[in-house]
């Protein structure tokens, strides 16, 4: 039997033979992690509700269905997920748990209903931990919230661990779930997994459900999932995809993949290197000689409209958010019950004009062609670029200096993700080393509209062929 540190950072497939081999029952499982929420939550602010008696209540029922256990005429296996604890951010609608998208405004808002997205996870026989915490509707990349107080990096918890899904990347971080699910609006999942050295994949447009997740800019919005492995990520993105996909697993069994091996990488020329980090750019060398050696090829290519992206995703979420909170009869009317930063970008947004939002329109539709266009042109598969430009800052750290100039931590974390966001294509991080401090630095692939596949299988080798062996030290 695995100590409780193992235990804790378990994969789900390790957790499902513990289970079907009759070493381990799921509800000691789930009552060892509430215990362990309990003991370290305090400490990291991962959490804003903890579900312990709906939780319980599911593992019992999940318990009776498999090998060993008495079996009811209806009971079955459900798969890899049965008997899960995982956790949900907290702007995903389930019914009978407060859903407050790390607001005051929704402090006590309970939905009726779950959102599809749970609702896919609970059949697949999920087992919901709590809600996790987040930057205040979703609306920025720190997790540092006016009104439950900011997630804690567990690798340092004077640092942020990201945002705007801190709560689900600190939770994993710290072996506090098995995975969860966030929202991602400019790299809302990507950023965090990055600072927290977990795995975090944006899906592509339409391939996952955002229904009943309390938006931020319904045009940019993403629903995925994060995980502290690949192969984790891959079981939990299976029943909540809703398109395009009829195997058991996106993940083929054949390890390492012929197709990843034999991947075209391109690195865009353009943007992405020029504000970056040393710590960050010496582990993405690392990265790509690991690539390399893995029979991947690299080459340079040209990427158009990228210093664009940035402009025109701030003047369409910008608009979308404020539209969002007039029509909720929450803004203006509340606006003392926002967190000053959310408040202001809700009051930039009340000055986009019309021009300026149907020209950002305009802007993501020639991106998403010419992305397309550029990596059919080069010949390339997907793209390989660093996560984020800079380690997990302090926490309260409004500008970081690369290179002896300042830069808005905000923007800095948001600039490498916001193109994938505008354009509707997949992207994933995974960790790809450490910085000198001991943060997690990560990688990050982007590909075309529906190659989910092909990131996962190229997330998956890179992490076999550099595993990040080091966590957290919490116990």
């Amino acid at each position: 039997m695995p100590s409780d540190v193992q235990l804790a950072f378990a994969s789900i497939a390790e957790i499902g033979r513990l289970y079907r081999g009759g070493k381990l029952s799921p509800v000691e499982l789930t009552r060892f992690l509430l215990d362990r929420i309990a003991s370290l939550n305090p400490r990291l602010n991962a959490y804003l509700t903890v579900c312990e008696e709906q939780a319980l209540e599911q593992v019992v029922r999940a318990e009776s269905a498999l090998p060993g256990k008495r079996r009811g005429k209806s009971a079955r296996d459900l798969g890899p997920l049965h008997g899960i604890p995982i956790s949900l951010k907290d702007n995903i609608y389930t019914a009978g748990i407060r859903t407050t998208a790390g607001s005051k405004i929704l402090h006590d808002f309970v939905p009726l209903h779950d959102a599809p997205v749970a609702t896919a996870l609970k059949k697949a026989g999920a087992i919901i931990l709590g809600k996790t915490n987040m930057h205040e509707f979703a609306y920025g990349t720190t997790s540092n919230n006016p009104h439950y107080g900011p997630v804690r990096n567990p690798w340092d918890e004077t640092r942020i661990a990201g945002g705007s899904s801190g709560g689900s990347a600190a939770a994993l971080a710290a072996g506090l779930c098995y995975g969860s699910i966030g929202t991602d609006t400019g790299g809302s999942i990507r950023i965090p997994a990055s600072l927290c050295g977990v795995v975090g994949l944006k899906p592509g447009l339409g391939r996952v459900s955002a229904e009943d997740v309390i938006p931020l800019s319904p045009t940019l919005d993403f629903v995925g999932p994060l995980a502290r492995s690949v192969e984790d990520v891959a079981l939990l993105l299976h029943p909540i995809f809703t398109r395009g996909v009829t195997e058991r697993s996106l993940l083929p069994r054949k390890f390492p993949s012929p197709r990843a091996r034999r991947a075209k990488l391109g690195m865009p020329k353009e943007f992405f290197f020029d504000v970056v980090s040393p710590d960050v750019q010496r582990a993405f060398d690392h990265a790509i000689r690991i690539l390399k050696k893995g029979g991947a090829s690299i080459k340079e290519i040209s990427l158009p409209l990228l210093p664009e992206t940035e402009d025109a995703g701030n003047q369409i979420a910008w608009a979308e958010a404020t539209l969002y909170h007039q029509q909720a009869g929450w803004f203006p009317d509340c606006s003392a019950d926002y967190g000053e930063d959310v408040r202001s970008r809700l009051e930039m947004g009340t000055q986009v004009s019309a021009v300026s939002y149907l020209k950002a329109l305009q802007t993501r539709e020639k991106f998403i062609s010419a992305f397309h266009l550029a990596l059919e042109d080069a010949e390339v598969d997907a793209l390989v670029v660093p996560t984020t430009p800079i380690a997990a800052p302090p926490i309260g750290e409004e500008s970081t200096s690369i290179g002896g100039a300042l830069h808005p931590t905000r923007a800095l974390l948001l600039r490498l993700n916001r193109p994938a966001n505008l354009a509707g294509v997949p992207a994933i991080s995974v960790p790809c080393g450490l910085t000198e401090d001991g943060l997690p630095v990560g990688l990050q692939f982007i590909a075309a509209v529906t190659d989910e596949p092909l990131l996962l299988e190229l997330a998956r080798d890179f992490e076999h062929a550099s595993p990040l062996e080091a966590r957290p030290v919490l116990d």
